[in-house]
């Protein structure tokens, strides 16, 4: 039964409004009882002349509350709903609901949450099992079938993933289930964009279904980058929608690697375009700063795009010797140097032609790269300068030609010794034919690149055979002679063609693969060079460093991700390896979601024979009244009780007896209470609530963490210290039970000697009630070990505190916290167990703070009483959890930093010492008390 917008549940009920008139006239006739007084003469005789009077029936505001309050009860036990929804298709053997949480759906997830939790609630008002998949996930994720209470714990510990969705997989197992439960209902809760496999995945999903829901969002507002290129007047960025009838114009921001904003640029999509472009139009010194480029407006994976070296430019140095470029500009040495470096370096010429000038005039400008093209020999004061810029980390290429064949042997300037003379057809060391370009050896950094099989080389200079030429060759001919050579020089390195930059002793300048070649050697000239040409030019794994989260924010990787493997082809996106940077500080290698060929299609419902209920994301916004009118009701029957009270005289000056209700209200309130009272009886019982919690916390000894409510940093603490309770077992005779989890404003502190609290800057603050608990633990005896987390992502240099150590100073300016000092080398703690001179984390290089001994045995003018003289307090930020982490295999969890796998073993060491002086107080120092006692004893 339903009257828009109210709806009742129990609608028969209603018909009790018709007993109303009966209960006002019952009411009418119970007049309220005479009022008591204590016997006063005087007042007797004042009143004696008047009239006695007696109430015959209740005052009318008295009857009209009363009614009020029983059409109340009766409207609250009808059920009724305001707003109410439509009751969606979930009958059937089971409802199976396929939810898709990938990138585009983040921006809305808690919507599609809330749509998902209404078909759960009407698959559990059926009484039937519920399938929830979701199609972001690992292969062997769990999917059901669920009661109703465990799909809605599943789909609320469900987030958003920053990786495509993968429909025809799930959707193939969770047919693969269905077909165990013939005519089942099956939910679609689609994020609206097609896919790969699509019609295929949705014929196999619902061929069977009897009822289908299809929900999808009413407009696909996704905008993602697909590409970012650093060219030479600006920066060009590359984005997509789905097609669209509006026009729309979006911003899109550049960010450095500390998060701060940069330049920004406008992306036009005109109306029906689903394509746009823009330019961030700053000096390229300004551009090789960014880090990221992220879309504003728009919080998902596919709106940001994370840049490494790739997309950096770098300042290049042209020399020549040469005095035909502008009357024969194709024969020119440097002209096909400049057609190839033009697109991805900014090139820098000298004005002078002299050596001795042009070459300190290039160093000024402070160039990556150097490129000669056939220079002989150097002036001694210009070489001077250029050997040190090539050792401090400058790349030099050199061509040759008739000059440098000439001018003899450099062993700082060349890679290799070069024979004297020239080697071409039909001179003294010649070929019979030209010879051709073989494969590039896979140890230098064009292993990757095809070889140009095209390029012939009629003419070249040769260079003396040595032990070590095979390493230093980077591109051979056919006949095993060296094409290109290079060798480090220190912190730089030297990169010499055994030919000219011009189509005169071979073909290879006129080809593509000089361009890349070229490319190549400028991703070598930069500071992460090294990484970048790891990365691209050889197959290898890069450790997970910045990931992607699914609302686009740049986090710390997640327990799933895994190194990428590189140089192999294109990586896809998965969740072993999501968007992000791989490698390290030294290098990164960036992993992004969308790339140049990707188009964001509309999805398209399939034809379906079942019958189809198209549904919206949307939160419920209907509303259960029963709970108000319950709680209107009992506010009536305490102003009625007080009227009768007042109508007593209870409330006059004098004393009286305690007025009684009348009987009809005595009536209503038992009825109420049999209504609304709980089944059974109460058994009485000598145990009080929270003992048996108590005891089985005492039984055991159990390391505790802080909650946080981020359901990353609680695993990571949990699991950090179960790796440290197993390391425990294994070293000491202790055996920890479980970590514990504890909630500072609720639990109970005593039961745990130290609780470890990882620093969350997104977290909220913690009351004034729980930090005084958490002051009163530590008065107590108990230890707080505080870690920000912070050492590897401020550095030891930071002038600036983190968020982290923000929200810390917050926490402890109102804590009662001791003096505090590094833990010095005498310290109890360094060897309670091991010996350590430090106590790193997952970061190395952050003292361990602790309460200082200073005046330890004067407790008056201590903040903090110590326990047995240990401390507190401790303070860290080298991530001691993220180093103790294990899965259930025991393997790590996270790498640490630096990749030292004795970082890790002194880490859980660390932890030992922390626990064992928490456990035994100041035992160790107490030693060197052992031979004055023996001497008083006489021993």
């Amino acid at each position: 039964m339903s009257w828009l917008p109210l709806s009742f549940g129990f609608p028969a009920i209603l018909w009790g409004l018709l007993a109303l008139p009966v209960i006002w006239w019952l009411l009418r006739l119970t007049p309220p009882k005479p009022q008591m007084e204590v016997f006063p003469p005087l007042k007797i005789l004042a009143r004696v002349m008047k009239k006695e009077e007696t109430p015959h029936q209740s005052p009318w505001w008295l009857t009209l509350l009363r009614l009020l309050m029983a059409a109340l009860i009766v409207l609250a036990l009808a059920e009724p709903v305001f707003n109410p929804r439509e009751k969606l298709p979930t009958g059937g053997a089971a409802l199976a609901l396929v939810v898709d949480n990938g990138w585009a759906s983040a921006p809305d997830w808690d919507r599609r949450v809330a749509t998902a939790e209404r078909l759960i609630a009407d698959a559990a008002s059926t009484g039937v099992p519920v399938l929830l998949a979701f199609t972001a996930e690992k292969p062997n994720a769990e999917i059901g079938p669920f009661d109703a209470e465990a799909a809605r714990d599943k789909l609320r510990a469900t987030e958003p993933r920053p990786v495509p969705v993968d429909r025809p997989a799930v959707y193939a197992r969770v047919a693969a289930a269905l077909e165990t439960l013939p005519g089942a209902s099956v939910a679609v809760l689609a994020d609206g964009l097609a896919s790969e496999g699509d019609e295929a995945a949705f014929g196999n999903l619902l061929g069977g279904a009897a009822n289908v829901v299809w929900a999808v969002p009413e407009r696909l507002s996704a905008i993602g980058l697909t590409a970012a290129e650093n060219e030479v007047d600006g920066f060009r960025i590359s984005a997509v929608r789905a097609a669209d009838p509006t026009m729309r114009q979006v911003t899109a921001g550049a960010f450095d690697d500390k998060g701060r904003r940069i330049a920004d640029a406008t992306l036009t999509f005109g109306a029906g375009e689903a394509e746009a472009t823009g330019r961030l139009q700053v000096p390229f010194e300004l551009r090789n700063d960014f880090s990221s480029i992220a879309i504003d407006g728009e919080p998902q994976a596919g709106a940001v795009r994370v840049l490494d070296e790739n997309s950096k430019r770098r300042r290049v140095g042209l020399l020549s010797q040469s005095e035909a470029d502008r009357a024969q500009p194709l024969l020119s040495p440097l002209y096909y140097i400049r057609r190839a470096l033009e697109p991805f370096a900014d090139l820098v010429e000298p004005s002078s032609p002299d050596l001795a000038e042009a070459i300190p005039q290039l160093l000024e400008q402070k160039p990556a790269m150097i490129v000669m093209a056939d220079v002989g020999t150097i002036p001694e004061t210009a070489r001077a300068q250029l050997v040190e810029w090539v050792q401090n980390g400058g790349t030099l290429v050199r061509f040759a030609g008739s000059k440098l064949a000439a001018a003899g042997n450099d062993e700082e300037l060349l890679p290799v010794r070069l024979r004297v003379g020239e080697r071409s057809l039909g001179g003294t060391l010649s070929w019979t034919e030209p010879q051709p370009v073989t494969e590039f050896p896979p140890t230098g950094p064009f292993s990757d690149l095809a070889p140009p099989n095209e390029v012939t080389v009629t003419r070249q200079v040769l260079a003396e055979p040595t032990a070590d030429i095979v390493e230093r060759t980077w591109a051979n001919l056919a006949d095993g002679t060296p094409l290109v050579t290079g060798a480090k020089r220190e912190q730089g390195t030297v990169v010499l063609f055994h030919i000219t930059p011009e189509a005169t002793w071979s073909s290879l300048p006129i080809s593509g693969s000089f361009v890349e070649m070229l490319r190549r050697i400028v991703q070598l000239s930069r500071n992460q060079g090294a990484a970048a040409a790891g990365a691209e030019g050889q197959a290898g794994s890069l450790a997970p460093y910045r990931m992607i989260a699914a609302n686009g924010a740049l986090v710390p990787p997640t327990p799933d991700a895994r190194p990428l493997a590189v140089g192999a082809g294109k990586v896809p996106v998965t969740i072993e390896n999501p968007p992000g940077l791989y490698g390290t500080e030294e290098g990164v290698f960036a992993h992004n979601l969308l790339d140049a060929e990707t188009v964001l299609a509309p999805l398209v419902r399939p034809r379906i024979e079942a019958p189809v209920t198209e549904m919206r994301y949307a939160f419920d916004e209907s509303r259960n009244l029963k709970g108000p009118l319950v709680a209107a009701a009992l506010l009536l029957m305490v102003l009625d009780t007080l009227a009768v009270f007042w109508m007593g005289g209870m409330f006059t000056r004098r004393p009286k007896p305690a007025a009684r209700t009348s009987g009809s209200v005595a009536a209503l309130l038992v009825a109420v209470m049999a209504v609304f009272a709980p089944a059974g009886q109460a058994d009485a019982q000598d145990a009080k609530p929270g003992d048996a919690e108590a005891i089985e916390a005492i039984s055991t000894t159990r390391l505790a963490y802080v909650l946080t409510g981020d359901a990353g940093v609680d695993s990571i603490s949990r699991a950090g210290l179960a790796g440290l309770s197993r390391f425990l077992v294994e070293k000491t005779a202790l055996e920890p039970g479980q970590p514990a989890g504890v909630d500072i404003a609720a639990d109970e502190l005593s039961f745990y000697p130290i609780i470890y609290w990882p620093i969350d800057p997104n977290a909220a603050m913690p009351t004034e009630a729980a930090i005084a608990r958490i002051d009163a633990y530590m008065q107590q005896g108990g230890t707080v070990l505080f870690d920000t987390r912070d050492q590897f992502s401020t550095g030891l240099d930071s002038g600036s505190a983190s968020p982290a150590n923000e929200r810390l100073r917050e926490i402890l300016g109102n804590l009662n916290v001791p003096p505090l000092e590094p833990v010095p080398p005498d310290h109890v703690l360094t060897k309670a167990f091991f010996i350590l001179p430090e106590f790193p984390g997952r970061f190395n290089g952050g003292p361990l703070w602790v309460e200082a001994s200073l005046e330890a045995q004067n407790t008056d003018n201590r903040p903090v009483r110590t326990g047995d003289g240990v401390t507190p307090i401790m303070i860290t930020a080298n991530d001691f959890a993220g180093a103790w982490a294990v899965d259930a295999n025991g393997d790590a969890m996270l790498p640490t930093v630096p990749a030292d796998p004795m970082q890790r073993a002194y880490a859980l060491r660390a932890g030992v010492n922390i626990v064992m002086y928490m456990l035994t107080g100041n035992y160790k120092s107490d030693q060197v008390h052992v031979p004055i006692l023996l001497e008083r004893l006489g021993q």
